[in-house]
């Protein structure tokens, strides 16, 4: 296996590689976009024009709010088909985005299970393996602290591996791995080695699935000092952090719902890539600010439409960067609206929301109106009957009646 690595990296140093730094002037800001969401066997299309196409047989597609997106954004999305550039399914911006990368770098590859010829389980590196070789994208047996190791290992001697895990829980496995040499190696040698690998897969609560492929492991990860993490939540922002997150000279976990893969969205054609440490205004406001991530982005737009038709005028922002938070963004919008609601898929008990009042009242504390509110998934393993499941997750209704409750 070294020889398989060491060849690489051969043919690696005799290519000249672009530089891996940027600039912030060079990160595009991402619009709110028309986006299709597919669930299964049954699921919702929701389009620009607020049609909505239901599958017959998804009884809890026809829960869907047939505009999910709030009013300041609706005149945005009905001129969509017209703009520039190309739609994908968020899986298919994963595999542009790494595509485009292993083209431009030949020290990226990528390991992983059934990442081979297969694919990938949900498809994100599909074709790439015929298209670059066996060496470059290697299918490893179901051993996810040995291709932990192994790309860590990788990215020592110079590669930039990107490891997939199947699924967020089976990286429990690898936690070692991750947290002992992945986060701690450039400090325990003293800066001699850095470690530019990305670790990524799909997580998060999805339909049916069970309490172990129903994980939300963020904060588990959160904790590890050296580690970086940023969860995407829409094509878009997943094609530029996957971009990013490879150039970067740091560890990067990069968190992808399991629900998301097939909501669609129109990106540009140029390259681009987005800042890892920067949040996204998804709907500037002016009474509330509401944190959120990955999934609950989507049930805080559905709100938002509800909250908007009572008179309320909140303000969202999707932090992406899990660790570190943007305290910017994130400080100048609890200046301007004085109250906070955080709304997350990750457990209540030492979740990211519990990061996130924790760094909000340590530096902002006096600019609060109110007590910071956070809503989370409950603390109890996921349950796989489908209403039980249900009610575990934060809904739109809740958030609803939080906002109310703060800007009373």
């Amino acid at each position: 296996m070294a020889a398989i690595f060491q060849g690489v990296g051969a043919a690696a140093a005799l290519s000249s590689s672009p530089s891996n730094s940027f600039g912030s002037k060079k990160f595009v800001s991402s619009p709110c976009r028309p986006f299709s969401v597919r669930k299964g066997a049954s699921f919702a299309v929701v389009r620009s024009d607020g049609r909505v196409n239901l599958n017959p047989k998804g009884r809890r597609a026809q829960q869907l709010i047939s505009n999910a997106v709030a009013t300041k954004s609706d005149s945005a999305a009905a001129s969509s088909s017209s703009k520039p550039g190309h739609e994908l399914l968020l899986f298919e911006a994963l595999q542009e985005g790494l595509e485009e990368e292993m083209e431009r770098d030949l020290r990226v590859c990528v390991m992983g299970e059934d990442v081979g010829h297969y694919g990938g389980s949900y498809k994100v590196t599909k074709g790439l393996a015929k298209k670059f070789g066996d060496l470059r994208v290697l299918d490893t047996p179901i051993a996810e602290n040995s291709f932990s190791g192994m790309g860590i290992g990788a990215a020592m001697t110079g590669l930039r591996p990107v490891v997939e895990g199947m699924n967020m829980g089976f990286l429990l496995l690898a936690f070692n791995q991750i947290s002992n040499n992945g986060g701690m190696l450039h400090y325990t040698s003293g800066g001699q080695f850095t470690i530019p690998i990305v670790i990524r897969g799909p997580g998060g609560v999805g339909r049916q699935l069970g309490a172990e492929h129903s994980q939300r492991l963020e904060s588990y990860f959160q904790s590890i000092p050296g580690i970086q993490m940023v969860a995407c939540s829409t094509p878009y922002n997943a094609k530029g952090l996957m971009k990013a997150a490879i150039r970067s000279e740091n560890p990067v976990i990069l968190f992808e719902h399991v629900l998301l893969y097939n909501l669609k969205e129109r990106i540009p054609d140029e390259d681009y890539i987005c800042n890892l440490e920067e949040a996204e205004m998804v709907r500037p406001g002016e009474h509330v600010t509401i944190l959120t991530y990955s999934r609950m982005r989507y049930h805080v737009m559905q709100a938002a439409k509800t909250l908007v038709n009572k008179g309320y005028d909140p303000e969202v922002i999707d932090i992406r960067s899990l660790k570190p938070f943007d305290l910017y963004t994130i400080g100048n919008s609890v200046k301007k609206t004085h109250r906070v609601l955080i709304v997350e898929e990750c457990m209540r008990t030492g979740g990211i929301g519990a990061s996130l009042i924790a760094a909000i009242t340590e530096n902002f504390n006096d600019y609060l109106d109110a007590p910071i509110m956070c809503l989370s998934s409950q603390d109890v393993p996921t349950p796989y009957a489908g209403t039980l499941e249900e009610v575990t997750v934060v809904q739109p209704a809740q958030i609803v009646t939080a906002v109310e409750q703060l800007c009373q």
